[in-house]
């Protein structure tokens, strides 16, 4: 060992005198690069005394290695090896499962959905606001924001477990029950989140609610708003929400199997009569009981047009809700922890786009060979309505038929407009049209269209006619008792100087366009009399319009 270090230590000092003599050759070298003389290569004598210290340092090295430090090196890389092990075993044992990962996912994706859906309540806002009148815009907002705020409150005291009481205990009833107030606790078996659960749920509420305000909108008053959005978010919906979704009676048909399962249920995936339906027909019964706004119909009965104010918010709230979309019909998979799962998700995306479009198209058609130019307000409305009539069965029909599902919708939403100006029935924004007749149309489109459901046997049209009528007579009834108890007080419409004033000045005392207000900077002053301008010539008969 000691000749093979000393052999070293030789080669090492013949390397150093060949590389001083190359170097004191080369006319490149680094000391005339650095204009300055080095005196490492300049001095020979060095360069001997330098390797043999080199050679008694690692000489030296030798001596100190031995036994019982050789043993020390050994245990004490063994320490470091076991040490290395442990570390590792910890990390895999920290490393979250698959379980916790699902979980994680299930969670994340639902939070995302949720604040999607309640991004809907600005779709709604815009909708509304655009199709009626500038004098109604602070009223219509604020009614949505106390959908909002209102619904959170109630849905989380008393109506998420009037909708869920399974999830706080063992339930007997399937028509009504009670869990118990708040949130129900989380136990180790769960997907998701109790507070997760909730939030998707809550803003589904609230969507059911808001849905009346454009049914209702332009005559009033906003304190029995609040006690209409009050008693539909924290019972009526969430009763009719429990016999579908709470595992009440609607899932229920045929004879239960030993697991305490059923084999045949109603099917609704995301609500086209859940959610949709309560709200389109809780909004026909106040329209029914408010009456029409003045000026609606003439003394003959006929329909005359009151256009909205501005499109562009119109056709901006659609979009926002067809963006919401699809925070309400995928995330309504409510998992999303598998590939299958995810595979489900972007599938349902896929049928709720293709329904909104073939609605949206069908319905522009339609408006374009009736009244012989295209409107966009009802092409607006046939993409809502396609989105309403798929979003009961989003995961079970085929691309191809869920575009049949949409175009259908679309069609239906032009007859529901002409329905009610027959009727003389003032739907303003044609909420009925939208979310009640095309919620309908979904749930029992499923009991004869193909559609996984029906191959499977797991429903029937007679099951989806049952169930559709129930939760849809429930909502109504209800609500056609609580207008009509609201007019009986005295507390349900505004009068006829306030409602030609505006519910923005006379319910709250302010405009949502201050600047055309009389008297206000930037306005026409009140005296100032109007140019008279020539009446444009009358319209021929097959281009008039709606009536």
């Amino acid at each position: 060992m000691l000749g093979f270090l000393f052999r070293i230590g030789m080669k090492f000092a013949k390397k150093k005198t060949v590389l001083r003599r190359k170097t004191s050759s080369e006319s490149t070298s680094v000391a005339i690069s650095n204009k300055e003389p080095n005196p490492v290569f300049k001095s020979s004598t060095l360069v001997k005394p330098i390797s043999l210290m080199i050679g008694m340092v690692l000489i030296l090295t030798c001596f100190n290695l031995a036994p019982s430090n050789s043993v020390f090196a050994q245990e004490e890389i063994a320490e470091v090896v076991s040490t290395s092990e442990i570390i590792a075993d910890s990390t895999e044992s920290d490393s979250p499962t698959t379980s916790e990962l699902s979980y994680v996912f299930n969670n994340a994706i639902i939070f995302i959905c949720a604040v999607l859906v309640l991004f809907m309540q600005a779709g709604f806002s815009m909708v509304e606001v655009g199709l009626n009148s500038s004098k109604n815009v602070v009223n219509i907002l604020f009614k949505n924001l106390m959908d909002l705020s209102v619904g959170a409150l109630l849905f989380f005291t008393v109506g998420f477990a009037l909708m869920y009481p399974g999830c706080y205990g063992d339930v007997t009833n399937a028509y009504f029950s009670f869990g118990g107030f708040g949130i129900y606790g989380a136990s180790e078996t769960d997907s998701l989140s109790p507070y997760a659960d909730w939030f998707f749920q809550a803003v589904f509420a609230a969507t059911a609610a808001t849905i009346v305000s454009g049914a209702v909108a332009g005559r009033m008053r906003f304190g029995s708003y609040l006690i209409f959005s009050a008693v539909l978010t924290a019972l009526v919906y969430p009763i009719s929400g429990y016999w579908k979704w709470g595992g009440g009676w609607l899932t229920q048909f045929g004879e239960m199997a030993a697991d305490g399962s059923y084999p045949l249920a109603f099917q609704d995936f995301a609500g086209s009569v859940v959610v949709h339906a309560v709200g389109g027909f809780a909004g026909l019964a106040g329209a029914l009981i408010l009456g029409p706004r003045i000026g609606r119909f003439s003394k003959e009965g006929k329909p005359q047009p009151m256009p909205g104010h501005n499109m562009t918010f119109a056709a901006l709230g659609v979009f926002i809700l067809w963006v919401g979309w699809y925070g309400f019909n995928p995330g309504s998979q409510l998992a999303f922890g598998t590939a299958a799962d995810i595979d489900a998700t972007v599938y349902i995306a896929v049928t709720t786009t293709l329904a909104a479009a073939a609605g949206a198209i069908v319905a522009t058609l339609i408006s374009w060979i009736w009244l012989g130019k295209p409107d966009i307000s009802i092409g607006l409305n046939g993409a809502l309505g396609g989105l309403v009539g798929i979003t009961a069965g989003p995961d079970c029909f085929t691309p191809w038929w869920s575009m049949v599902i949409g175009a259908c919708a679309g069609a239906l939403v032009v007859a529901g407009v002409r329905l009610l100006d027959r009727l003389k029935i003032d739907d303003p924004v044609g909420a009925w049209p939208v979310h009640g007749l095309c919620g309908i149309w979904g749930c029992l489109a499923i009991g004869f269209i193909p559609n996984a459901h029906l191959e499977s046997g797991a429903t029937t049209f007679l099951i989806q006619a049952i169930g559709t009528v129930s939760i849809v007579a429930w909502a109504f009834f209800t609500m056609l008792a609580l207008f009509s108890i609201l007019k009986l007080v005295g507390i349900l419409r505004v009068s006829e100087a306030e409602e030609l004033q505006g519910l923005d000045m006379s319910e709250h005392g302010m405009s949502a366009y201050p600047s055309e207000l009389p008297g206000i900077m930037g306005a026409a002053p009140a005296t100032i009399a109007q140019t008279t301008v020539p009446e444009p010539a009358p319209a021929k008969p097959e281009l008039a319009g709606a009536e």
